[in-house]
């Protein structure tokens, strides 16, 4: 059974409801999500574009002969890719409104895998609330640190 989820990018221009049927997701390692991202890898939620209803469309930009990527124009989240001839489509894991239920189940694209980027156990972890400078300027801005 398909549990409706939300998203949408950062400013909240663009959104969308999708119908998720499980929790797999993956890692895409090509360079041209590379390069569309500024990352080493995008995750993305695989599922049936019937599936998605966007409140409001995406931009689109055409990244290559075969495929596009939805973004919004005015804060550059990037939301989505597709092949407009598929029935299919993956939308950024990130842009969910709670990505927590994603678990990747493979890697795409493994030609450009940077392998010191895959496992990070181990590496030191910091809070972004622990951080004093970032906590300042948070409630320098806005009285408090963002939800």
């Amino acid at each position: 059974m398909s549990e409706m989820m939300t998203g949408g990018c950062a400013c909240g221009r663009v959104r969308y409801a999708a119908a998720v049927a499980n929790d797999d997701a993956y890692l895409c390692h090509c360079r041209m999500c590379q390069k569309a991202s500024g990352g080493v890898s995008m995750a993305f939620k695989n599922l049936p574009k019937e599936a998605v209803r966007w409140e409001r469309e995406p931009d689109y930009f055409q990244s290559s002969p075969i495929a596009r990527r939805g973004y919004c124009a005015a804060c550059g989240t990037s939301l989505s890719f597709d092949y407009p001839d598929s029935d299919k489509m993956d939308l950024t894991v990130g842009s969910f409104d709670d990505p927590a239920r994603f678990v990747p189940k493979h890697h795409f694209g493994s030609e450009g895998l940077h392998r010191a980027w895959i496992n990070t156990e181990g590496l030191p972890e910091y809070r972004s609330d622990q951080y004093p400078a970032l906590v300042e300027r948070w409630v320098k801005a806005i009285g408090k640190l963002p939800d």
